[in-house]
């Protein structure tokens, strides 16, 4: 009896506690106290159920291509230096071209060699009266397309996730499209903003040699040009550009970083956003700022400068800031997408449809619908069939249920339509258990044993049958979460949850019911 005592005390505890998660997610939560209701995790919805906004981008991996063609440019031109070997210049022909210019033929063998031993993602190049053009690989220029694709999967996943969406749908469509759904998300405009920018982060010296707007007028002196930086007139909210004359050599980029963040200026007030480097970029940024006091050093971010301050010392401890009138969202945005990373080729929105509630409201009322009516059939069915025995097996997928959705609460887990479906399926495996229990025990009865003899016996023979079962289906929900996206990971969560709190209604609440009627009320005959 102290074994019954305890069980009962077991099963009723987990189902006061799973009342208590579930209720704030339920419309009763606006009766509920504010303690109970503001403090309790609650089940989130899906975008099938509640809306939200679906997003496909197509990554531009022409413009990957033609980046990283340009960096190999660059390093082409170092590299010869370093050697020195004498040339004319080095600059990006087309998407994937470079071209090396040569004075006699003596230096062209030496840049082919060169470029072949250094770099070795080059054709043979082809010479084009006295220059040499080398063009990248085919199969070099296809895997920077992946990767390109790949990469910018990573880092739009990455920038949501620090968003704060729940339950966010990212992954690949095609060649080169990632889809991205969102579920209700309140402000869609910040998240295309947030998604879509591209976060280049260059530090570039200040070309004082001459006034910008004289560089405008007659054209940037060779390796400088041209930044505008952007600012707004707050009385009369039009565009102010500010022309910069800036190195075009970049000098650190937004590679380096190891943590941004939006801070507020003390003497002012204003946002900005803290930047931190990593040991790599502290080095480099000390070493920068020691060989440059007294010069300014331009911050610029996707071609737009935020601001250009005077080197006044040396800047130990790889600490930086970006300022230039942001808001507090702007400034939280901009740390995200630097902390994020940068996106390797910008991105074009080709689909947004924003999903309404209504249409969520609509698949919600459908699928509780069917769900009720699936569970109500089968327990209809299972009184219908088992007479007092299926009371039993009904009450047990009635704590399955309201123990499942408290589970689903405590996890903040999010229920689109085919967890609902997982739900009702659940149903079905735990009436299931409970039919292999029965036909056991309706087999040891019909053997001659005494009802409290035939129960032991039933749930000793079914309970391998019935492990069995659940483990290989919980198998295939794993299976299903780590390699399924969104509305897949949403049904094998809820079918996770179910088959492990089926196992405990099924061995233990409905054990429970039947030793109670053995036990204490010494049932002579049991109905089943």
């Amino acid at each position: 009896m102290r074994s019954i005592f305890w069980r009962i005390v077991l099963v009723a505890g987990f189902t006061v506690l799973a009342f208590v998660l579930f209720l704030p997610s339920t419309p009763v939560s606006k009766k509920l106290p504010s303690f109970w209701a503001d403090n309790i995790p609650k089940i989130t919805l899906g975008l099938d159920l509640q809306g939200g906004m679906h997003l496909v981008l197509d990554v531009d991996q022409d413009k990957a291509v033609e980046n990283h063609t340009q960096r190999l440019a660059d390093s082409v031109e170092d590299t010869l230096q370093r050697r020195g070997v004498a040339f004319y210049g080095v600059a990006r022909e087309g998407l994937d071209s470079i071209t090396v210019s040569y004075p006699d033929e003596r230096t062209k063998g030496e840049i082919s060699r060169v470029v072949d031993n250094e770099f070795g993602v080059f054709g043979s190049p082809a010479d084009q009266n006295g220059r040499l053009l080398f063009t990248l690989d085919k199969g070099e220029s296809e895997r920077i397309r992946e990767w390109s694709l790949s990469q910018a999967l990573e880092t739009i996943r990455n920038r949501i996730d620090k968003f704060g969406v729940a339950e966010p749908l990212i992954q690949k469509q095609g060649e080169r499209e990632v889809v991205v759904q969102l579920p209700g998300l309140k402000d869609p405009e910040r998240a295309i903003q947030l998604i879509g920018k591209t976060a280049v982060l260059e530090f570039r010296l200040v070309d004082e040699s001459m006034s910008p707007y004289t560089a405008e007028a007659q054209g940037a002196p060779f390796g400088s040009e041209i930044v505008y930086q952007q600012g707004y007139d707050s009385q009369t909210g039009a565009v102010q550009k500010t022309p910069f004359l800036v190195k075009r050599e970049v000098v650190l980029t937004g590679d380096s970083l190891s943590d941004a963040r939006m801070a507020f200026d003390t003497q002012y007030n204003e946002p900005y956003v803290s930047i931190t480097f990593d040991s790599n970029g502290a080095r480099v940024f000390e070493r920068l700022t020691t060989q440059n006091v007294g010069k300014r050093l331009a911050i610029v971010l996707d071609g737009n400068l935020h601001s250009a301050p005077q080197i006044r010392e040396p800047i130990p401890g790889g600490k930086a800031q970006i300022s230039g009138g942001f808001t507090p969202e702007e400034a939280t945005d901009l740390a995200i997408v630097l902390r994020a990373g940068a996106l390797p080729a910008p991105v074009n929105i080709v689909q947004n449809v924003t999903v309404g509630p209504s249409l969520g409201q609509d698949s919600i009322e459908a699928g509780l619908k069917a769900g009720l009516l699936g569970a109500a059939l089968v327990l209809v069915f299972m009184l219908f069939y088992y007479r007092a025995a299926g009371v039993i097996a009904d009450f047990a997928v009635f704590l399955n249920i309201i123990m499942l959705l408290g589970a689903m609460a405590w996890l903040s887990a999010t229920l689109t339509l085919p967890g609902i479906a997982g739900i009702v399926l659940t149903i079905g495996m735990g009436v299931d258990s409970n039919v292999l229990i029965f036909e056991r025990i309706k087999e040891e009865l019909h053997a001659g044993r005494t009802p409290r003899s035939a129960i032991n016996a039933g749930f000793d023979r079914a309970w391998w049958s019935i492990v069995d079962a659940h483990v290989t289906t919980l198998i295939t929900a794993a299976v299903l979460f780590q390699f399924g996206s969104g509305p897949i990971k949403g049904f094998a969560v809820t079918l996770s949850l179910g088959i492990l709190i089926n196992l405990f209604t099924a061995l233990v609440g409905t054990k429970l019911i039947f030793d109670v009627q053995s036990e204490k009320f010494r049932v002579k005959r049991l109905s089943i």
